[in-house]
């Protein structure tokens, strides 16, 4: 929008025309110059509008019929995704049909695509639908005392069916029905992705490798550990299960599940929370904690004695190990697995069961042992 000014600038007061966009100063320093209210921006109310401000008619089947192809866009693309998904996912005995690193990129792209292909025809199909259909008004309400009045309530309903029907969403049948359809896949896809996640945990991955009469032995070593060999209190063993006849050692990942910490203590410093089953799984002061911190998994392998905390460097989780290594500090939210202790009939210290809790922050795995 421009506007003729006769004054050039210059005083004289010739009449040589020039344009300047509205709401710019003049350049005698002249007052802003408002531009013209627009008759389609008077209203009489907050909730009124005038009918004129609608789309024309052969503007708003246009828009329908174009958002509506764009919708019907956004199903096949989210049908394509399951198509594409299904076909690349593990079959019957739960083995990836992927083999190689090209099927696999293949794979990705399909999905990705297709995905992506489907919200942004979902995007178009709603961009028309705003641009030709939905009407142009603008309206403007003064904020009032809450709550609302009983007549402004009562008109609600009438408000929402004539907002809902001004939208097109109720009078445009091939809009509304296409669009349900693309939303379909979608809404579908998050309940699909769910299976990547592996089955839900069970009662099998609570389990490691210590059972009972299990013989600990020194961590690096393999040697057995006798009770005598922990007799000075505040004494302190990073230990493991001793791998069973034939094997060639314990895997990493079992020895990230089963370490432990073996640390001699004074019978009368235990606290309350060593009630009597714990202390039974002691032998003559002699306690085991699991090694992994059940923040986020790191070994937990600092202990001062005088203060029976045991400490994770790495994020400064400190447990109680007199009083069932209770968290005393740090983010970590569970205490250490206990694990219980005994002797056999020459004096070594064996397992007499598994952890009292599972082991670390969470499950490490989603393999379920049949």
């Amino acid at each position: 929008m421009t506007d003729n000014n006769t004054d050039n600038g210059n005083g004289n007061g010739s009449e040589e025309p020039r344009e300047r966009v509205i709401g710019t100063p003049t350049g005698g320093g002249d007052a802003l110059v408002a531009g013209k209210e627009e008759p389609h921006r008077k209203h009489e109310g907050p909730y009124l509008a005038e009918e004129t401000h609608a789309r024309p008619e052969e503007t708003q089947i246009r828009g329908e019929k174009i958002a509506a192809v764009w919708f019907l866009i956004a199903f096949l693309a989210g049908v394509g995704f399951f198509v594409s998904y299904f076909s690349f996912a593990p079959n019957a005995a739960n083995e990836p049909v992927i083999a190689d690193p090209a099927t696999a990129q293949l794979a990705n792209a399909l999905m990705g695509g297709t995905l992506a292909l489907s919200l942004f025809a979902i995007g178009a199909g709603m961009t028309v639908w705003a641009r030709q259909i939905l009407p142009h008004y603008e309206v403007a309400s003064p904020y009032d005392e809450l709550p609302s009045p009983p007549k402004e309530k009562s008109s609600f309903s009438e408000f929402f069916m004539r907002s809902a029907n001004e939208s097109g969403f109720t009078k445009r049948p091939l809009m509304r029905r296409t669009l349900l359809l693309a939303m379909a896949p979608l809404g579908l896809a998050p309940i699909v992705l769910l299976r990547d996640t592996g089955p839900a945990p069970r009662d099998t991955l609570k389990s490691t490798l210590w059972e009972d009469g299990l013989h600990i032995v020194v961590e690096g070593t393999g040697r057995r550990i006798k009770a005598e060999d922990l007799s000075e209190t505040g004494g302190m063993i990073s230990a493991l299960p001793e791998a069973h006849d034939g094997d060639h050692g314990l895997s990493l990942d079992d020895q990230a599940k089963t370490v432990i910490l073996l640390i001699k203590m004074d019978p009368d410093d235990f606290g309350p929370q060593m009630n009597q089953q714990r202390l039974d799984w002691t032998h003559e002061g002699i306690i085991a904690y699991s090694k992994i911190c059940t923040h986020v998994g790191c070994p937990a392998a600092l202990y001062e004695r005088t203060t029976h905390r045991i400490l994770c460097p790495c994020h400064q989780s400190t447990f109680d190990a007199s009083n069932g290594a209770e968290v005393v500090f740090g983010p970590a939210h569970r205490p250490l697995p206990q694990l219980p202790l005994r002797v056999d009939n020459e004096g070594y210290l064996v397992a007499a069961g598994d952890f009292s809790s599972p082991v670390g922050p969470t499950f490490w795995d989603a393999e379920v042992k049949n």
